[in-house]
């Protein structure tokens, strides 16, 4: 986490939030940076064991744009076997009382996001703002959240709806962050 703020200190576009939770719920990445991209951090040290893993990969595929998952010395085959070729892999090693991260696999792009999963990071009143800014929501305003998404999944092409996601996490007032 330290290295991330190191990194983005000062960079207002940029914003870090600890244990997002994804998917209404199913999931939490243990780290999303939110900037131009959406950019998650699984961290499964020697004493985590890899069993939720494969339900995690999926939810994680279907949102980030690009994902790192930090790992033990324990766990760099099993997973490097297991996950997706664009997740980029790091190894987490105590050296001299300080934890060191070598990069086994650069992060690359996710081929595939769902816009489906990417919306439903929008809150309901935030999913109706979108709607309302671009003349879509008329018969709305009571509907669930569920069809607030399905509406605009179905208006606006991905790119446009990842950006809009982005945009609205960055700003969400009185939210946790880095």
């Amino acid at each position: 986490m330290e290295e991330l703020q190191a990194r983005f200190s000062g960079d207002h576009d940029t914003r870090i939030v600890e244990e997002l939770g994804l998917c209404q719920g199913e999931a939490r990445v243990d780290i999303a940076v939110i900037n131009g991209a959406l950019h998650g951090y699984e961290i499964k040290s020697e004493r985590d064991t890899l069993e939720r893993l494969p339900g995690q990969q999926t939810i994680y595929s279907s949102i980030f744009d690009t994902i790192t998952i930090v790992v033990g010395p324990s766990h760099i085959q099993r997973v490097s076997a297991q996950v997706p070729g664009w997740w980029g892999i790091r190894v987490a090693t105590t050296k001299s009382g300080n934890i060191a991260l070598e990069e086994v696999r650069c992060a690359g792009q996710n081929p595939n996001p769902d816009p489906s999963a990417v919306v439903q990071l929008l809150w309901r009143d935030e999913a109706f703002s979108v709607l309302e800014e671009r003349g879509l929501a008329r018969g709305l305003r009571s509907k669930p959240r569920r069809a607030l998404w399905d509406k605009l999944t179905a208006e606006l092409p991905p790119s446009e709806l990842g950006s809009i996601v982005r945009q609205r996490l960055k700003r969400r007032p009185g939210w946790r962050a880095g």
